[in-house]
């Protein structure tokens, strides 16, 4: 056995089955202790909200944390973000001009200020009113010249990022940082956040049985052998892709 960087979403992806999850935790502590593995949480969660999930959850410290969508990393267990990440998302952000451009959608209803992070300008959208306001939206961004990204998934939450920032890009940093390949890292997921982690680069995927429709459609439009798709759900289904992958 070699070790591996693992990746995960925690939302229904790692958190989700209590019984999985502890058959998870305890593999993944054997793993890192025995052969050095890294664990990397990766979350749309700020936080505030990623440190009540850990405590109800009694989740295994992480070796870095990815928090609010890509857009802030934190290793050895410090509190502040990593400078480096943060100079790199900086470049052409203006987050003032995103908030200013959205008053003109009734439709976006912005999340609570928890939510609301340096790097990410988060929204409720219904999906019935997304297929008219993120074209439009995209568009009015567009002609202010904000060059950032629009995600939307699970049918409601919209996240407006820096173009240079998302899940993906975040695991890359890590990886090159921790010195992983693509084929020793290993990332999971359950929405369409998680795309940016699949869609990045050559790092093994694993996506799990529970995995939401607008992720289900990409998979099935992207199928490789570097990802996996699991009958199991969330912790479950990362045993399976774990299994699968030959990492554990």
């Amino acid at each position: 056995m070699n070790p591996f960087l693992f990746v995960t979403d925690l939302d229904n992806t790692f958190v989700g089955d209590d019984a999985a999850l502890a058959r998870l935790q305890q593999v993944l502590s054997e793993h890192r202790q025995t052969y050095g593995t890294k664990i990397v949480y990766s979350t749309g969660r700020s936080p505030t909200l990623y440190k009540q999930l850990k405590a109800e959850k009694q989740l295994l410290d992480p070796d870095a944390l990815v928090t609010s969508v890509g857009t802030e990393i934190y290793t050895d267990g410090k509190e502040t973000p990593d400078e480096d990440w943060v100079a790199i998302l900086s470049q052409g952000w203006d987050r003032e001009a995103i908030v200013a451009a959205s008053a003109h959608f009734g439709d976006l209803v912005p999340q609570p200020d928890t939510e609301q992070r340096p790097f990410k300008v988060s929204y409720f959208l219904t999906e019935e009113a997304a297929i008219e306001v993120l074209p439009s939206f995209e568009s009015a961004l567009q002609e202010r010249n904000l060059s950032v990204k629009l995600i939307y998934s699970a049918g409601k939450d919209l996240d407006v990022l820096p173009d240079n920032g998302n899940k993906g890009l975040a695991m890359q940093f890590l990886a090159k940082r921790l010195g992983f390949s693509p084929d020793r890292t290993v990332a999971c997921g359950d929405s369409g956040n998680d795309i940016a982690l699949f869609s990045v680069g050559d790092e093994r995927g694993i996506i799990v049985g529970n995995a939401k429709p607008e992720l289900r459609q990409w998979y099935e439009e992207n199928a490789s052998d570097a990802l996996y798709l699991a009958r199991a759900v969330c912790a479950g289904g990362i045993l399976e892709g774990l299994e699968h992958f030959k990492f554990v």
